[in-house]
C-alpha cells in the first residue's frame, strides 16, 4: 500500500532586503512577517488535512513553518538545506566580488561548487534516507518541512519551488516516486484563516477588533446594495475589510499589504488592501467600499467622516500630506453619498 508524503519549501526567511543572499545549510535566518503569515495558512490548505505527523529539518526557518502545522514538529536530520561551503550566508554581491572565476564558471556549469559545498547528489542521498525514517517513525500521510535545494535533489526541479509549495512524493515497498512538484497551496479566505495570517502578522487584539468592525459595517452595505439591485462580491470585501491592515506598521502598509496578498495568490483582495487608504477612484466598486467602511471606524467604535478625517488631520504636517488627506476626505465623502443614495440611508 503506498503513502503520501508532502515535502513544503519554508516560508520566507527575515533576509536582508535589498540584495540575494546564498542561504544554505549553514544559514539560519527566521521567517519574516511574510513568512510568518504564509505558514499561517499551511493548516487551511485543503491537501493538507489528512497529514497525520509533521517533520522539520533542524533549521529555524523549516521549524518555524511547520509549527502552525504541528506545534510541535518532529526534527529530522538529513532535511536541512543545501550546505554551500564558503559562499554560505553572503550576499551574491560579495560572492561576485571575492570569487568571481568560480561565480561566473558555475553561470555555464552549476556542478562547479565552492570549497566546503555538499554536492547535489550528497543531499539526495540524506535527503531520501529523511523521508524514509519518517516514514518509519510514523503512519499515513507526512509532511516534511524542507528547503529549495534539499527538495530540487530529490525531484530535479528547482524553478517551480517557491515559500510553501507543496511536492508530493508516494512511497511504496521503501521506493519514492515524485508525483507532482512545486504545487501553490491555496486556501480560501475564511475568517479563521483571515484571523490567523493578521495574528502571524504580529496584530494585535485591538487591530483585529477594529479589523473586524470595519468588515461588520462593510458587510452591512454590501446586503443594502445588494437589496437595492447593486451586487458586490461581498465575500471579498468582508476578507479584504479583515486583512485590510495586515501591513500595520510597514512604511506605506496599504501598499506593503497589497503586495503580500498578491505574492499570497489572492488578487483581488490585494487590490482592496492596497486601496483601503485611497481609492484609485470613487467607483462605488470593492475598493472603494472598504476603505469608505474603514474611514467610518475608528478604533472598533463608527463614527462620522468628519470626526474621524478631523482627529487625523493633526497627523498630517506637511502641505502634501494636507492635500492627501484633503483629497481622500474627498473621495469617502463621495462614496458616502454614493451609498446613502442607492442604498438609501436610514
Amino acid at each position: 500500500m503506498s503513502r503520501k508524503v508532502w515535502l513544503i519549501r519554508h516560508a520566507m526567511p527575515d533576509i536582508p532586503m535589498g540584495e540575494r543572499w546564498c542561504v544554505g545549510g549553514r544559514s539560519d535566518f527566521p521567517l519574516g512577517r511574510l513568512g510568518r503569515i504564509q505558514a499561517a495558512r499551511l493548516p487551511f490548505v485543503p491537501e493538507l488535512k489528512a497529514v497525520q505527523a509533521v517533520f522539520a529539518s533542524p533549521l529555524v526557518r523549516a521549524i518555524e513553518t511547520a509549527r502552525p502545522l504541528c506545534e510541535a514538529p518532529r526534527i529530522m536530520p538529513g532535511l536541512e538545506e543545501q550546505d554551500m561551503g564558503v559562499w554560505d550566508g553572503l550576499s551574491f554581491r560579495e560572492i561576485m566580488a571575492r570569487f568571481p572565476e568560480l561565480y561566473a564558471a558555475r553561470e555555464q556549469d552549476p556542478s562547479r561548487l565552492p570549497d566546503g559545498a555538499e554536492s547535489g547528489e550528497a543531499v539526495a542521498v540524506r535527503m531520501r534516507e529523511a523521508i524514509l525514517c519518517a516514514l518509519r517513525e510514523s503512519r499515513g500521510e507526512i509532511a516534511l518541512v524542507s528547503h529549495k535545494g534539499a527538495i530540487a535533489a530529490i525531484t530535479g526541479e528547482r524553478s517551480k519551488l517557491g515559500y510553501t509549495s507543496l511536492t508530493v512524493l508516494e512511497e511504496e515497498s521503501g521506493e519514492l516516486r515524485v508525483c507532482d512538484v512545486g504545487l501553490p497551496p491555496h486556501a480560501e479566505p475564511s475568517d479563521a484563516l483571515c484571523l490567523a495570517m493578521l495574528r502571524a502578522s504580529g496584530a494585535d487584539e485591538a487591530l483585529i477588533a477594529h479589523c473586524r468592525a470595519v468588515a461588520a459595517l462593510a458587510d452591512e452595505i454590501c446586503v443594502k446594495l445588494k437589496g437595492k439591485g447593486i451586487a458586490l462580491d461581498s465575500t471579498a470585501v468582508h476578507a479584504g475589510a479583515l486583512l485590510h491592515d495586515i501591513a500595520k506598521g510597514e512604511r506605506d502598509h496599504a501598499a506593503v499589504g497589497g503586495l503580500w496578498l498578491k505574492e499570497l495568490e489572492y488578487p483581488d483582495l490585494a487590490e482592496i488592501v492596497r486601496q483601503h487608504t485611497e481609492p484609485d477612484s470613487d467607483a462605488l466598486n470593492e475598493a472603494g467600499l472598504v476603505f469608505l467602511a474603514d474611514k467610518l471606524v475608528r478604533g472598533a467604535e463608527r463614527v462620522e467622516l468628519e470626526e474621524r478625517f478631523g482627529a487625523s488631520l493633526a497627523k498630517c504636517k506637511t502641505p502634501e500630506a494636507q492635500a492627501a488627506h484633503a483629497r481622500r476626505l474627498e473621495l469617502a465623502r463621495s462614496l458616502r453619498e454614493k451609498t446613502d443614495r442607492l442604498a438609501g440611508a436610514e
